[in-house]
């Protein structure tokens, strides 16, 4: 999938010497030049880093930082400074605004090239790593790792058919809640469920005997009488 990069203001024409090099690397580039524009881009579009061309002189330098603050609010995507100003202090003020990284606007535009190549990395990276931690269901010593698609019980694994194993995922997503039989084999089987009282009862049976230190007082797998069962 294409990435795209927002850079806003642009002054020192930062946006010029890098779309070459970001089309090369089949990077979007997109130019937005006032705060009323941006704020609307950011609402309405996607992109995966902001190239920001900051102005910190020495008049400046307070509403350069308040620039970068504020945008970091918006935004969590990986934020590079460009400026014109190569002072220490400007580079620590930015960072501790929540920029990335600092880069002054006469760098090589390679360095910034690898730069912002390896900030995309690292944000694809974390992506994906709390993509897989949202898959990670717990419910005290219960833990289903529906990357890996395992259960694990006090650290102990546990083998599940593919049926079961859907089946007491579907109750953890709605850990609390109470599903019928009907329910469970309707979002199980894609399908209307007819007789499905007997076909789940026996795949909770089988679970519980798998899950539950004592399945004839389970502490996960519980039954409701009458309506159905639920986790936790």
């Amino acid at each position: 999938m294409e990435k795209r990069v927002l850079v806003f203001n642009n002054k020192t024409g930062i946006a010029q010497k890098m779309e070459p090099l970001f089309a090369g690397e089949k990077l979007a580039t997109m130019v937005v030049a006032d705060a009323e524009q941006l704020r609307r881009v950011l609402e309405e579009e996607t992109f995966h880093l902001m190239l920001v061309d900051v102005e910190l002189n020495d008049k400046g330098w307070d509403k350069g930082i308040e620039r970068i603050a504020d945008l970091r609010k918006r935004s969590s995507v990986p934020l590079i400074v460009v400026s014109a100003q190569s002072a220490e202090t400007a580079k620590i003020m930015a960072l501790e605004a929540g920029a990335d990284d600092y880069v002054t606007a006469d760098c090589n535009p390679l360095e910034l090239l690898a730069r912002v190549k390896s900030q995309l990395r690292r944000y694809t990276q974390l992506a994906n790593m709390q993509s897989n931690i949202d898959r990670i269901y717990r419910v005290d010593e219960l833990v289903i790792d529906d990357v890996r698609r395992t259960v694990t019980v006090e650290g102990r694994g546990v083998r599940l058919t593919p049926i079961e194993y859907k089946i007491l995922r579907l109750l953890v997503q709605q850990r609390g809640k109470v599903l019928s039989n009907s329910q469970i084999y309707e979002s199980i089987w894609n399908m209307q469920a007819i007789g499905a009282d007997n076909t789940i009862a026996v795949h909770i049976r089988h679970i519980r005997e798998k899950i539950e230190a004592n399945p004839r007082e389970p502490r996960y797998l519980k039954a409701v009488w009458g309506n159905g069962y639920k986790v936790g």
